[in-house]
């Protein structure tokens, strides 16, 4: 069980530093005029998605071989919060890449001020998980 839960918090990790990144480019992308340094900081977020998307899944298959095959938190209250958290990170995570699609068609849907606050969405859910994780409240 050791092994399993190590690589869910490897994969988390990882998965985040995707979460935390990606929205800094779009910071960015919304404040570039120049095409070149557009067309980079397209790239580098097209690359950045579909890395932390490959990261997503055993994140998720890792925490799900630790919830349903060693039960860990199986009926309790924190567990599933813990998975309202999830699913609001895997929202998130949907968001970024109907973001990146919406530059790639040639413009940014916000001000780079929104991003800014959109960035902070993910430092917030890693917070309520690593709490209900290690405080179990309920």
């Amino acid at each position: 069980m050791l092994w399993v839960k190590a690589f869910h918090i490897l994969f988390v990790t990882a998965w985040f530093a995707g979460l935390f990144y990606l929205p800094r480019i779009f910071v960015n992308l919304a404040m570039e005029t120049g095409a070149q340094a557009r067309a980079r900081l397209l790239l580098m977020a097209r690359k950045l998605y579909r890395f932390m998307t490959i990261l997503a899944v055993p994140a998720i298959a890792f925490g799900l071989w630790l919830w349903l095959g060693y039960g860990i938190g199986t009926g309790m209250g924190w567990m599933h919060a813990k998975l309202v958290v999830v699913g609001l990170l895997l929202g998130y995570h949907h968001a970024c890449g109907r973001l990146l699609r919406k530059f790639e068609a040639g413009g940014p849907a916000r001000s780079h001020v929104w991003f800014r606050w959109f960035n902070e969405a993910p430092v917030l859910m890693l917070l309520a998980a690593v709490l209900l994780v290690v405080l179990k409240p309920f």
